[in-house]
Formats: C-alpha cells, structure tokens, sequence
C-alpha cells in the first residue's frame, strides 16, 4: 500500500522534471557554436547519470538471487558530507538588448563559475523489504561553484566610441547553495547498500547585481534583480553506501544538479538594457558519513525455541520512537464558474470564473535528542496558486492556497524547532507516532516547552472537526477561528515560543510569536520583540454532554507592531485628494483580540464544532486575513454507519464581519490583505461548506467540496458565488 502511494508520488515527480527538460531544450542562444558545445556537455552529463544508475540496477539485478541480509538498513540516520562540484557551463554573458542594436555589444566577463568544494548535512529514512531498500532524503549543502562573476574587465572595441574603456559588475550575495528532497531505492548485499536517488532541489539563484560601464556611454548604473526561473530544479544520481560498524556508514553519492536558468535583467534610466542567462547545473561528488538511529540487535530473526518462549511472556510497554518519518502528498484544483459582478478591483475575485491548483508534498521527520528532548524538521514542496492568487475572499476557499503562488515547485522548511516535554508524575498516557509526535508513553500531567519556527495554529485554536485543511474542510475561516490575525510570514510560519502546562481535565498555554517584518511579509520581524504577538489559551475537557469527551477553549492575542489605522488612513486619503492608503499611517500599536473554540462529540461517529472570535477593528490586518468578527459551526459525520468508516461527510458554516471604519476604507477604494473590490455595498460574507471524503485506500483519499460564498469580500453587490473542488490527498 505504501509503495503504490510512493509509486504515484514518483511518477508526479518524474512528470515535473520532463517538463522541465523539454522546457530547456528551448533556450535561446546566439552562438550555435557555444549551443552545440553545451548541448554535447549536457548530453555527456545525461549518459554519465544514467550509466551511474544502470550501473546500480545491474549489480541489483546480479544480486538478484542473494539470501536475505543479517544487516538491516531500515531507519532514520543524520550525517554530513564533504566533496566536489564541477559546473557544466563555465562562461559567463551580458546579452546585449535594448538600446544597443547588435550583439557586437556583449559582454563576457571572467565568471565566479568554476569547480569549488561542497559541504552539508542530510537525514533521511529507509524501509526494508528483503534486499530492497527504500527511502526519502533531504539535504542542505554549500556550494562553491556557482558565485556571480564580480571585478572589471575591459569592454569589447566597440565600446570605442561611446567612450567605455571598462565594465564592473558588483554582485549580492545570492543562493549559493543547494538543498534536495529526494527517493532513494536501492539493493543493500549485507553491510553494503547500491542506491539510484532522484528528487527536487532548490538554491542557485543570484542576488541583485549592478552592473557600471566606466566613462562615458548610456546612464548608469544597470540594475538587475535576484534572478529568476520558472523550471523545475532537481538532483539526479547514484551511489554506493557501506555500513562499517552498527550505528554509522560510509557513503560516494554523485549527483547531476540541475539549478534551472538564472535569468537576470540589467536595465539602466534610459532604456538600455543586459540580459543575462546562466545555466546552473553541476556534477556534484561527495562522500558522506551517516550516523543511524537503529538497533541491529534485532536485526536476524530469532531461532524459532526462542520466539516460543517469548510469546508466554507478558506484553511490554511500547517502546518510545526514537525517530519519525512521515510524509503527505495534496493536490487541490479548485474552480468557479461566472458570476454576477457589476465591477472589480484589484483584489477581487474575477467575475468571469477560474481554475486554479496546487499542489504541497511534505516531510515530517523527527529525532528524540535526550529524556522528553526532541527535534522536528517539515521540508515541504509547493507549487500552483489559490484562485485569484489569493484575493477576493475574506474568508479564502482553499486552505492550501498560501498567499505566494508560484508555477514551479520550490523547498521550504516550513517548521524545524525543539520540544521539551517534563512529567509531573501520576497516571500515564501513549502518544501514536504522527506527523510532529513520536511515539512513547508520557505523563498525562506534564509541562511542555517548544522552541523554533512553526505555525502558531500548530499549537492554539485546535479542533479535531475542523482544523485540517488536507483532511476536512477547506476554507480559512473554518478551519481556523476568522479574527484571529496570527502571527506568520506569507506562508504563516514564524518564530515563536509556546509553554503548555496539562493538569487533570484543563491545560494552560502561553505563546510569543514574531510578526511578519510588514503586514503580508515574506519576511519574518528580525528584531526580538520589536513586532511580536503574544498568545493565551485556557483549555477544559469535560463529558458533561452526551457522555462524551468534549473541550471549550478560551483564546486571547495581541499583535504589538506597526500597523495603520483605518480612520487615519481615510482622513489622510481625504487630505490629500487621494485613495486611502493603509501603508501610509503605520505607526507602533497594538491590536486585541480573542475567541471561544467548542469541540463535542455527539455519538462515536457525529462531532460538532462551533468557534467565535473577535478583533479590534480599528486597525489593520497584519498577517492572516480580513476579519474582525467572525462566527463558525459545523458536524462532521464518518462513515461507519455505511460500512465505510473511513469516509466522512462535513457541513458548516461561517459568518464574517468587519468594522464600520474598515469597512468606509474599503468602500473608498482602499486595499486589505486579500480583500479590496475598490469600492463597496457592506454586508457580511457568508460561506456555507460541504464535502464528502471518499477512502481509497489506508491513508489515500479524494475528497469532493463544494462552497457557495454570498457578499464575498463583504461586498452585496458581487456574487454570489459558486466554489467547486476536488483535493486527493495521501499520507503515510
């Protein structure tokens, strides 16, 4: 069952890196010589990976026939690695374009590109079945190689009579790194383990650059963003692993890096114009040292007396995790047909409908470091857009849709942090294995610290019917309580410190997170403290209805940053004759606000939910979503009463509201974070949500959704408007 869900999961990848081939063979180039020589370059790099990897599935399939080993390699493992990068392509060129009319122009200066040393970590898990071995991996790896051609140089002689005797470039520091989540298969004999590895990567791009022709000529200087590219990178390779003593093995890995076309453009006041295109991909040869969490004690099965006699003793307790591995894989298309709308603004849904998709693939991995110690890290890799990219409800539709979209895949380390779990003695309780939890038995009344960068809603405003978005419903506002305007950067992940204090039926929880640097950043508030949300929750267990385990929560926030005030904004719009402009009134405020979280069970298979919350609407939105009140219910119902209780069918609802001066801002055309149709009928926004969750297979599942949306963005003379989606998920 596992296979076919990573068997999928391969075959989504290897569909990204065609495409992405097919998309570089289109690649323009002025030089056919210097095309043909990268085109056999990149032919040769083709046949050296791919000999590597028959190689390796020659000696599997010679092999074959070899007894099961003694040696296990199924586990996690941690390591570094040290080795060499070789660039394919070593040239560098300024194309010359606008402005210049002829390519006798170009400049070729002498590139930082060049072989340089590679060094990083990796961690990974492997499965075993008889001599196939399985697997994922990530890493995070320097690279030399790949640095941005920096210095001057003479120009061409046709720089003459402009009056240019040299050029200078000065670079930012950009990606000069690499970082990969890859599959790993390979064929272990004993102690020594034949891999092929493919998978996603990330890194290589260029930082901004400025680019000065020295004397005369056109104005200076040209100025070139962080470099951009719209294929897929990935990593290719082979190698051979040997375990030389229990716990630690020995590894050559090479690996083909393709880093994509770094395409910068250089552009100056008057109109003249560079293009730069480079090709970052690279021969990469390292070796590496893994140290593994596995006991090989138990590695060769037991002589048969042994296991009879084993089998009179008493159960033993579950042994705690010592490392976790899980992983999941969503793709979400979501689309809506035309609806009514008399006109449209900037951050509006458009009236014409559409059809948008994502798609997320996640790992979850987990170590326990020392007694109640233990680390997480979530690599995770995204692609697509929400509909609208993210604007035109306040309440948005898809909970996989972050408010940056992009076309190709990219790595992010979403969570990596520390958790300290301290018992406080009494009854015990055992926590399964999940994604963000090892297994073990702990004490029900404990204190737990955790430390990092995670989700703030990873912790606070949890709820087993409404909360995740890969599973149950879809939309913001359900999933989560509307006004609570958390802490988080575009893809709502900050820094932050959270301690929970469990007692008998009740739990304590207090939180500091950091703002985003501006309200909707990419960029987390690097300062400590300088913008920063604390959080309280007070949570009670009873089963006074229905005898049934239910849970009330109390939840208080406040977000102390800089951020505007709308009636502010509107008198300085008013002043000065122009739209109201939130970005122009930020000063340092603070913002409250608070909600009631209701989980009830009604019967083993019905729940049902309901939260309230609350904000000052005085002033702006900072990091989640335009709502100040905000009311949310719903049941939930699995399907054991159809013999299919793996499926499950939710309905709810939820109710948006803002305040009267958020609302006069938005009516005089002012923009929030998603929501801003430049000009407005206020009503509150309604969004009714329905699915059905169909079980496919254990841990596999399609799930059909439907949202009707009224006054979307708060707006009565748009929509209504009719949300169709289809999300299949898996997860192991």
């Amino acid at each position: 069952m596992l296979l076919k869900f990573f068997d999928r999961a391969s075959l989504f990848a290897a569909i990204l890196f065609e495409g992405s081939m097919s998309k570089s063979a289109l690649m323009n180039n002025a030089d056919p010589k210097r095309k043909n020589r990268r085109d056999a370059s990149r032919i040769r790099a083709s046949a050296f990976s791919c000999a590597l990897i028959a190689i390796g599935a020659a000696t599997m399939a010679h092999a074959a026939d070899a007894p099961p080993p003694a040696f296990s390699w199924a586990g996690g493992y941690l390591g570094a690695n040290m080795g060499v990068g070789i660039p394919l392509y070593d040239s560098e060129r300024l194309q010359a374009a606008s402005g210049f009319g002829n390519s006798a122009y170009d400049l070729y200066p002498g590139g930082g590109v060049g072989a340089g040393i590679t060094f990083g970590m990796q961690g990974g898990y492997n499965w075993q079945y008889k001599n196939w071995v399985y697997g994922l991996e990530t890493d995070f790896n320097f690279l030399n190689g790949q640095r941005a051609p920096n210095g001057t140089w003479a120009a061409p002689p046709s720089y003459a009579g402009m009056g240019v005797s040299s050029y200078t470039l000065t670079p930012e520091s950009g990606g000069t790194y690499f970082s990969t989540f890859r599959a790993r298969l390979g064929f272990a004999v004993d102690r020594t383990l034949f891999y092929a590895t493919g998978g996603i990567a990330n890194g290589g791009w260029r930082g901004a650059s400025t680019l000065t022709l020295n004397g005369a000529g056109p104005a200076n200087p040209f100025s070139a963003t962080n470099s951009q590219s719209a294929q897929t990178k990935y990593a290719l390779g082979a190698g051979v692993e040997y375990a030389f003593a229990d716990n630690w093995s020995a590894k050559a890995e090479y690996l083909f890096l393709n880093q994509s076309r770094n395409a910068q453009i250089f552009a100056d006041a008057g109109g003249f114009m560079f293009a730069s295109i480079n090709r970052a991909e690279t021969h990469v040869l390292r070796f590496g040292l893994n140290y593994h969490f596995w006991d090989q004690s138990g590695a060769a099965d037991p002589p048969r007396e042994e296991a009879k006699s084993d089998a009179a003793k008493p159960e033993a307790p579950p042994e705690a995790e010592t490392v976790s591995s899980h992983g999941q894989l969503t793709v979400l298309p979501q689309g809506y047909p035309k609806f009514s709308a008399p006109y449209s603004g900037q951050n509006s849904l458009p009236a014409n409908g559409q059809v948008r998709s994502t798609v997320s693939a996640t790992g979850f991995f987990g170590v326990k470091l020392w007694q109640g110690g233990e680390a997480y890290i979530t690599p995770e890799v995204d692609e697509g857009f929400g509909l609208a990219d993210t604007y035109g409800l306040a309440g948005f539709s898809s909970a996989e849709a972050y408010k940056i979209g992009r076309a190709a895949p990219y790595l992010r380390f979403h969570r990596y942090y520390l958790r300290q779990t301290i018992g406080l003695g009494g009854e015990t309780e055992t926590i399964d294995s999940g994604q963000g939890a090892l297994a073990g038995v702990v004490d029900k009344n404990r204190v737990t610290f955790t430390v990092g960068k995670y989700a703030m809603v990873d912790i606070f405003d949890d709820n087993k019917y409404a909360h995740d978005g890969r599973n149950g419903f879809m939309n913001w506002s359900i999933v989560d309580m509307g006004a609570l305007d958390y802490a988080g950067d575009a893809w709502s992940y900050t820094d932050g410190a959270t301690a929970e204090w469990r007692q008998d039926n009740w739990t304590a929880r207090a939180g500091m997170f950091q703002l985003s640097e501006v309200p909707g950043s990419e960029k987390i508030e690097p300062v400590l403290f300088r913008q920063w949300s604390p959080v309280t929750e007070l949570e009670w267990r009873h089963n006074l209805l229905f005898d049934q385990p239910g849970k009330i929560k109390l939840l208080g926030f406040a977000n102390i940053g800089y951020m505007g005030k709308y009636e502010e904004a509107l008198q300085i719009g008013y002043l000065t004759g122009t739209t109201p402009d939130i970005t122009q009134d930020r000063k340092l405020r603070t913002k409250v606000g608070g909600g009631l979280n209701i989980e009830q069970p009604i019967s083993e298979d019905l729940g049902f939910f309901l939260r309230a919350s609350w904000a000052d609407g005085r002033y702006e939105t900072f990091d989640f979503t335009d709502i100040e009140r905000s009311v949310s219910a719903g049941f939930v119902l699995n399907g054991a009463r159809w013999d299919r209780p793996k499926d499950a069918i939710g309905i709810a609802g939820v109710i948006n509201g803002i305040s009267n001066s958020h609302a006069n801002y938005l009516a005089a055309g002012g923009l929030g974070l998603l929501v801003g149709d430049g000009a407005l009928s206020y009503g509150a926004e309604h969004v009714m949500e329905a699915y059905y969750k169909y079980n496919i297979i254990d841990n596999v599942s399609v799930t059909f959704d439907y949202q009707l949306a009224d006054n979307p963005a708060f707006n009565t003379a748009r929509g209504p408007v009719n949300i169709f989606a289809l999300r299949l998920h898996g997860e192991y």
